[in-house]
């Protein structure tokens, strides 16, 4: 399905030359163990970025010539005294804006006619921005700000998206600042323009904006926006790509944006939808072989059976995963997956074959981070190991045990993620209600409602309405009463 390599491809980047001084600064450390000291230094300054060794990768071999803002701001905070220069970047005066640009870097005129304009901003909007609501007032992190691509990137995409065709309407559909156009399919009946790497660059955003807005805000309100640059993600496919290594590109993005779509779907309970996306996962792993892809499309699959019912299917799916997984040498990668399976046994209710997949899930975590972890497990942690493992104890019925584990996630979880907060808070207080402390789970329900403003999660809602079931009865108990006035305040729509 990939289309053959082309001598020329869709865009002509510069050059590349490697950040040497960046790459002294590393030192010793691998490329995911530095990523994980930018994310610290973010935190310590009330940053968020999403950084990872591939953008590590990115920064040394020369691909970014100058941060964000928001990386800016850390690269800074972690090298105190030295400039964005001393760092090995160039000026941002010399990436950003027209007056950077050279006369070869120019549009083309004859790709910049305006004839299709009113075509391709017609009903445009942001899915992803501040104009939704997404964003609080004070909210430090920057919308027009891309993580992971710097600003002379978002002028090819710019540019790229001026010169009309199939590919280049759904690349800006896929745009980090989320202009997302309602013709999509009207845009397959124009000229057909192969996708270059811009283009794969803008859907790979895409799917980190979606995982970063789900991590802060809940899927409620972001799944019914999503589904548009999913389309603009295979109408790239269809367009084919002019080099291997870009189609390679698009397969991945495109099949890692089903999933991401698929767990918007499966968070706000719409488990059909999330079936249907994580199959177009699947599929489009097994068309392009891409064996983390597969493991990834199991993994959700996996975990979208057990909460469908499904324990059987759960755990065949995550024990397909591992298989796949197994040669892509993540440690990290096949704990997450022992603890799907595990999930499967403890809704089989079989508690040894439960506690054989937790206790390999621990042992494999237990070997630490590496390189070879891919970019979407950044929230797998010391916390949602703690909170998966709860999930099973609850499953099993061991309400003591599971409480005492969600405890320990919500100590563990990064307050930054507020949705993962909300989640095991949740999880804490049914646990709490069934093991038969009502005024302790209670308290911990006030706590989740507290953070309902800020969290959209069909997922907390349900188990907090189950929650309020079991408290019913212990009205009196302290704190009771005040909980389920609030819960029964909520709108039906929440």
């Amino acid at each position: 399905m990939a289309s053959s390599p082309m001598t020329s491809s869709s865009q002509s980047p510069r050059p590349t030359r490697p950040n040497l001084a960046f790459r002294r600064l590393r030192g010793q450390r691998s490329p995911g163990e530095f990523a994980a000291a930018v994310r610290r230094a973010a935190r310590e300054i009330d940053e968020q970025v999403s950084c990872d060794a591939r953008y590590i990768g990115r920064v040394e071999a020369g691909e970014i010539r100058c941060p964000n803002y928001a990386y800016e701001r850390v690269f800074l905070h972690m090298f105190p005294g030295r400039t964005l220069t001393d760092l090995g970047f160039v000026p941002r005066s010399a990436v950003r804006g027209r007056g950077a640009r050279s006369f070869e870097e120019a549009p083309d005129p004859r790709t910049t006619s305006p004839m299709y304009a009113p075509h391709e901003t017609e009903g445009a909007y942001e899915p992803y921005d501040t104009t939704y609501g997404m964003y609080e007032p004070n909210d430090r992190y920057d919308p027009h700000e891309i993580d992971d691509q710097n600003h002379e990137e978002s002028d090819v995409q710019r540019r790229a998206f001026m010169s009309g065709g199939t590919a280049t309407v759904a690349a800006a559909s896929l745009g980090p600042i989320g202009l997302a156009f309602s013709g999509v399919a009207a845009a397959a009946d124009r000229s057909v323009r192969r996708a270059g790497e811009a283009e794969a660059g803008a859907l790979e955003e895409a799917v980190r904006k979606i995982r970063l807005l789900d991590d802060r805000h809940g899927a409620d309100g972001l799944y019914r926006r999503a589904s548009t640059p999913l389309r603009a993600a295979y109408a790239l496919l269809d367009a084919g790509a002019a080099r291997q290594a870009t189609a390679e590109r698009l397969h991945t993005g495109a099949g890692e944006l089903a999933i991401s779509v698929g767990w918007l779907a499966h968070d706000s309970g719409r488990f059909e939808d999330a079936r249907s996306h994580y199959a177009e996962a699947l599929a489009t792993a097994r068309v392009a072989g891409d064996p983390a892809l597969e493991a990834h499309a199991f993994c959700n699959t996996s975990f979208l059976a057990r909460d469908a019912g499904r324990p059987r299917e759960a755990v065949r799916a995550a024990q397909a995963a591992q298989f796949a997984a197994r040669p892509l040498g993540s440690a990290r990668l096949l704990s997450l997956l022992s603890l799907r399976e595990a999930g499967g046994w403890a809704g089989l209710a079989d508690r040894r074959g439960c506690e054989q997949a937790l206790t390999r899930a621990q042992a494999l975590y237990g070997r630490g981070p590496c390189d070879a972890d891919p970019e979407w497990m950044s929230f797998y942690g010391d916390a949602e190991l703690a909170g998966l493992e709860a999930q099973c104890w609850s499953t099993l019925g061991d309400w003591s045990r599971a409480a005492h584990q969600a405890r320990r996630a919500t100590r563990l979880q990064d307050p930054h993620f507020t949705r993962n907060l909300a989640l095991y808070t949740a999880e804490l207080a049914d646990d709490l209600a069934r093991a038969g402390h009502p005024d302790e789970a209670a308290a911990a329900g006030l706590r989740v409602l507290d953070l309902l403003d800020e969290v959209q999660s069909s997922r907390v809602q349900t188990m907090l309405a189950g929650t309020a079931r079991v408290l019913l009865p212990h009205r009196r108990a302290s704190g009771v009463s005040d909980f389920l006035e609030r819960h029964g305040a909520l709108p039906r729509s929440a």
